[in-house]
């Protein structure tokens, strides 16, 4: 069960892959459409500066309702935007390193799969929260790793420091992560697949809202 102890569960959005066109009137609905915790911006293929452009209308979005603008794999870009946080997977750099690039109050989240020794690892190094992942078949991005709803009640159990699910979270099938521990929801496509508006309602109503 759930330790109430703990904040209740939040969300946390995490941008398609194409972000340019009416896609800030999107992230807009989303985020008018209920609380939202973080925003983490993820793009691939394409350089700094062009991300640095396509980021900038978001992160005005975030900032005007304090929603938190968290850059995914990129330190340097993270640095560029003064963003508010960076998100590592396992092959982007140390959080220790990051910290000292980015300073003592960036956020700094670790991609830590299922392994229970990475996320004690990444703790250590100074990271602000740990994602456990995938849990659900997704399409966002290939995955190997499959973890139980259990490692969060382990996580939550021991440490203090927030824990993320994240792969494939619905509406429907987030209640085991909630149920188990997660600090927080990442979605990606159970948001922008469909209503983004309607479905950021449908998880703040599972969330307590």
């Amino acid at each position: 069960m759930r330790d109430d102890r703990r904040p209740p569960c939040q969300l946390y959005l995490i941008s398609p892959l194409e972000v340019g066109g009416t896609f800030p009137d999107r992230l807009a609905r989303a985020l008018d459409a209920g609380p939202v915790a973080a925003f983490q911006f993820r793009v691939k293929d394409v350089d700094q500066h062009q991300a640095a452009r396509l980021a900038e209308p978001l992160q005005r979005i975030c900032a005007e309702r304090e929603v938190a603008f968290i850059v995914n794999d990129s330190v340097s870009l993270a640095k560029r935007l003064g963003a508010d946080g960076v998100h590592l997977g396992q092959d982007d750099g140390d959080a220790r390193e990051a910290r000292s690039i980015l300073g003592p109050t960036v956020q700094i989240g670790v991609t830590c799969h299922d392994s229970r020794h990475l996320a004690m690892e990444a703790g250590e190094a100074g990271a602000d929260y740990v994602a456990f992942g995938a849990f659900y078949p997704t399409t966002t991005k290939e995955t190997r790793h499959k973890p139980e709803p259990a490692i969060l009640s382990w996580w939550t159990a021991l440490f203090e420091l927030p824990c993320v699910a994240i792969g494939g979270i619905t509406p429907a099938n987030a209640k085991p992560l909630i149920d188990a521990g997660a600090d927080f929801l990442a979605v990606s496509n159970a948001v922008w697949g469909g209503d983004e508006a309607a479905a950021v309602k449908a998880f703040h109503a599972l969330l307590g809202g």
